[in-house]
């Protein structure tokens, strides 16, 4: 049996993702907290059920990784069998593209994400996430 032939293949580098200038992040964040405080936690985090059997939410922050910036939520683990008291799970991603333009995309239930909007502005994407929809927790 022959051996097949190797050949190269022109592999070029990938293009370097826009640093966010600290600025916009600093701006960003701001604006995604008061999103937070003002409508996501009072849809989406309320007193344990009774009898607390199932995982619910406890809190919903935001933070920034790289050039993503995710939504977060924590969960409350309260039966005696669980692995550990709370998780975290991201479940929307805003990733910075460049002159204040953002790709918008949600966690599906296979656990990738999946792109909704690409060159949005930051107002624009905070209103996607807020109004819910697939942007939920």
């Amino acid at each position: 049996m022959a051996k097949p032939k190797k050949s190269w293949v022109y592999n070029p580098p990938k293009s370097a993702k826009p640093k966010v200038p600290e600025a916009v992040r600093q701006e960003v964040q701001a604006q995604a907290n008061t999103l937070i405080e003002t409508v996501l936690k009072p849809q989406h985090v309320k007193t344990p059920p009774d009898p607390p059997d199932l995982n619910y939410i406890i809190d919903i922050y935001a933070k920034w990784y790289r050039n993503y910036f995710y939504f977060c939520a924590t969960y409350a683990c309260p039966s005696p069998h669980a692995i550990s008291p709370t998780f975290d799970t991201k479940f929307a991603r805003m990733e910075y593209l460049e002159n204040g333009r953002y790709r918008l995309s949600y966690m599906r239930h296979t656990g990738q994400w999946w792109e909704l909007q690409s060159d949005v502005s930051m107002e624009k994407a905070l209103e996607e996430v807020g109004e819910g929809g697939y942007f939920h927790p």
